[in-house]
């Protein structure tokens, strides 16, 4: 007769008699194998010596079942031992294995990789260990330059521009105020468009912003030139003053031309914008309100049902 195992008994686990004798050996129904597997057999010291269930080693792993069965399939790693009960194991020698599937599988390699180098020389096994180092070098340089625009994305959405008051003054002008970013920040922090501004100005350097200040310098004096000239709202000439600077406003954040017939609207509706290009021409503010209906009526869009898209 077998002598009785003495099993710790995890708190899921059901022991009962499977005989009327009560020397009789016990039959175990356990879910410590999670993923559904079930397993029952005689428990006896030879059944702990002979290896581990594959939802145990699984757990101690840290995989899923799954994976363990797919290593199976692929012939990678498989369970050379069996319970009494009929059901395979893992020997330690089968665990350490997988150990080493494990290691290489965190370095990326394929399976049909690893199969090759388990059973590989010493040398071609270095040579692998070599060539992963360097790779995982250059994983590291790629995570780390994503770990800094995360957090240069992070900080644009929070301050708008990445430069100094010192260099905001350099490169937008004298009549820039820094505070102009923390306000539009509060007013459409949470819009589509302020995320794309965002994102663009975190990649954005001093020379980069200061291309776009002189873009929109270079427009807004063409406006103000052609307002002195009398050019005709609608014109061909009026309407490719609009788009010029709708591109320019498309540097921001992308603008449609029912976007741009909204944003025209502050230019009159709001002091600071009326101020800034009235100084710049007298009436400029409604004559480029104007400028820019007319040709979002050119192309399609009618400004009095203008949406912001």
């Amino acid at each position: 007769m077998p002598r009785l195992a003495s099993v710790s008994r995890p708190a899921k686990c059901r022991v009962r008699s499977g005989s009327q004798h009560p020397t009789e050996a016990f039959e175990l129904e356990c879910r410590r194998c999670g993923g559904g597997v079930w397993h029952a057999g005689k428990v006896t010291d030879r059944d702990f010596g002979a290896g581990e269930t594959i939802g145990v080693v699984a757990r101690q792993l840290g995989v899923s079942v799954r994976t363990l069965h797919h290593w199976d399939d692929q012939k990678v790693a498989s369970p050379s031992a069996r319970t009494s009960g009929g059901y395979r194991a893992y020997s330690a020698e089968d665990v350490a294995r997988l150990r080493r599937v494990l290691m290489l599988r965190d370095l990326d390699v394929p399976l049909d990789r690893i199969r090759f180098l388990l059973s590989a020389s010493a040398a071609e096994r270095r040579q692998e260990l070599a060539d992963r180092r360097v790779a995982l070098d250059e994983k590291i340089r790629r995570l780390q330059a994503a770990a800094k625009a995360v957090d240069q994305m992070l900080t644009a959405d929070e301050t708008g521009i990445l430069l100094s008051e010192t260099e905001q003054k350099r490169v937008l002008g004298d009549g820039w105020n820094p505070l102009w970013s923390a306000a539009a920040r509060e007013r459409w922090g949470d819009s589509a468009q302020w995320a794309e501004y965002a994102e663009r100005s975190a990649h954005r350097t001093a020379d980069d912003w200061l291309d776009i200040t002189e873009s929109m310098h270079g427009v807004h004096d063409d406006l103000a030139s052609a307002k002195r000239a009398g050019t005709v709202p609608g014109s061909d000439c009026a309407n490719s003053l609009a788009e010029r600077h709708r591109d320019v406003m498309s540097s921001y954040f992308y603008c449609t031309h029912s976007m741009h017939v909204l944003i025209a609207r502050r230019y009159v509706s709001d002091q600071g914008f009326s101020d800034f290009n009235d100084g710049m021409e007298p009436g400029l503010a409604e004559w480029l309100m104007q400028v820019i209906d007319a040709n979002a009526r050119a192309h399609g869009i009618e400004p009095e049902t203008a949406e912001w898209e």
